[in-house]
């Protein structure tokens, strides 16, 4: 992460407008043409303000089987295009300027999904998904992640008051740093995930949109008597980028912060699950800060800094994340998720800390393995053409034994998919997908041991038969009246 302040000088002569810059570049010619507005024309432009949705979803409840897992999201019904109603309206009206790109399809028409939806309109592609997931992994896209919630967290105790509460040890975070946490319930459960930054006065956390309101509610109601101050920020939004080791903003005017995303490295305290070359490697993914008055002028300058960039959807984006096993919260979460189940513990848990909810079972867990489900990465057959739903129920032998919960199109890979799996489900079995075949690749061992799980239970050396007493009757002595 890098600390920007940001330059008072004034900037460079730019072009008209962003659209006319992203128009000039090489590849561009006859975009218009080639990306007509839909039949629909909130599609390209977006809804009209009242009908766009609450920053404050909460995330769906699920039901149904076990292994249900989390409900339907809807990336695959945007690629059939769905006319769902569009969401209600939010608690303001602003628009990245990277929504009003020559190309733009909109994120606000997806809706027909208890999924959370996004907070406000974002592009999930500019007309060639493949070309800007492309441009993404190799540092030359810039994806408008408008829809994520930023909660700044400011006053002198913020460093500790946020270690004692959260998986993560913030104390001690400057600028420069990056870090993630986790909320756990007092079962171990996840019930909000931030990326953390810091600029030396203010600790900022950036959530899903949808989880913004329930974050701050919950950071509030522990405050107490310490001197901390909660707020959710929306004079401020974000952008991302990927596939570059070092922060491709850096320097650009409007920008205050970059969040460098620790995934798929093992942080200090962590623990991983997956211990093989990760595909997350490839992908250096990243968020910047910016000011919502000075958003325009910082695409413009990334734009302008090569001219080889150009703008990148969500769709590019979560092809990329699905295909680094990333989880995401309420995609890969729900109600009963813990963070072993879906290797998190490699970024945003710190195992060798106390005194947080959550924190015996993350223990239980390390030491003796055996999380009730396991993630996976799913190669789908992409003969038919067609994507299963997120939240597709994954059946064997009869029964639900898991659920997909995020699923793309990759430019080389295909059809991809993440799912959730019932523990013991063997590894060779190919899923049947309502006529699409499904082939799994481990990410969470059957066995659910870390690397620093103990090779043998703790205890275990105390079940020595050698140490009991024939004397004495396994049901506790109490001989025939027990055995009653």
């Amino acid at each position: 992460m890098k600390v920007n302040t940001i330059p008072e000088e004034p900037v460079s002569p730019e072009p008209e407008s962003l659209e006319s810059e992203i128009l000039t570049r090489p590849g561009a010619e006859g975009l218009e043409e080639t990306s007509p507005a839909p039949e629909d024309s909130r599609l390209a432009e977006g809804p009209d303000p009242a009908v766009l949705e609450s920053a404050g979803a909460a995330a769906p409840t699920i039901t149904g089987a076990e292994l249900a897992g989390p409900a339907s999201t809807g990336h695959a019904r945007a690629e059939r295009e769905s006319t769902s109603p569009a969401p209600a309206a939010p608690s303001d009206e602003w628009r990245s300027p990277m929504t009003r790109l020559p190309g733009a399809v909109l994120s606000c028409e997806f809706t027909d999904s208890p999924r959370p939806a996004p907070s406000r309109p974002i592009a999930l592609h500019y007309s060639d998904p493949s070309g800007e997931q492309w441009a993404l992994e190799e540092g030359r896209g810039l994806v408008d992640r408008a829809d994520l919630g930023i909660i700044a967290v400011s006053g002198t105790d913020r460093h500790s008051w946020l270690t004692s509460i959260t998986s993560q040890i913030i104390t001690g975070m400057g600028p420069g740093d990056s870090k993630e946490l986790l909320v756990l319930d007092p079962q171990g459960h996840i019930e909000h995930a931030a990326a953390v930054a810091d600029d030396g006065e203010t600790t900022w956390l950036i959530c899903e949109g949808h989880d913004t309101e329930g974050l701050a509610a919950f950071l509030d109601s522990m405050r107490f008597a310490l001197r901390v101050e909660v707020r959710i920020c929306r004079e401020y939004t974000l952008f991302a980028s990927a596939g570059s080791d070092t922060d491709t903003a850096q320097g650009l005017h409007g920008l205050l912060l970059s969040w460098a995303d620790p995934w798929p490295g093992t942080v200090k305290g962590g623990t991983e699950y997956f211990q093989g070359p990760h595909p997350g490697l490839r992908s250096r993914m990243r968020l910047h800060l910016v000011a919502r008055e000075k958003a325009e002028e910082f695409t413009r300058a990334w734009f302008g800094a090569d001219p080889n960039r150009r703008p990148s959807g969500m769709l590019a984006w979560e092809a990329m994340r699905i295909a680094s096993w990333r989880p995401r919260l309420g995609w890969e979460t729900d109600a009963r998720s813990i963070p072993a189940e879906l290797d998190w513990l490699r970024t945003a848990v710190h195992t060798n800390k106390g005194c947080y909810r959550g924190q015996e079972s993350i223990a239980r867990v390390i030491n003796l393995g055996r999380p009730p489900r396991r993630l996976v990465f799913l190669q789908l057959d992409g003969s038919r053409g067609d994507l299963p739903d997120e939240g597709t129920r994954i059946e064997w032998r009869g029964r639900v034994v898991g659920v997909i919960t995020s699923v793309a199109r990759h430019a080389e890979m295909g059809p991809i998919a993440l799912a959730l799996l019932a523990r013991n489900v063997p590894a060779d079995i190919v899923f049947d997908l309502d006529g699409i075949a499904a082939a799994q690749e481990l990410i969470v061992p059957i066995d659910g041991k870390s690397a620093i799980s103990p090779k043998q239970r703790p205890g275990a050396e105390l079940a020595n038969p050698q140490l009991r007493r024939h004397d004495v009757s396994p049901i506790g002595g109490l001989g025939a009246l027990g055995a009653r």
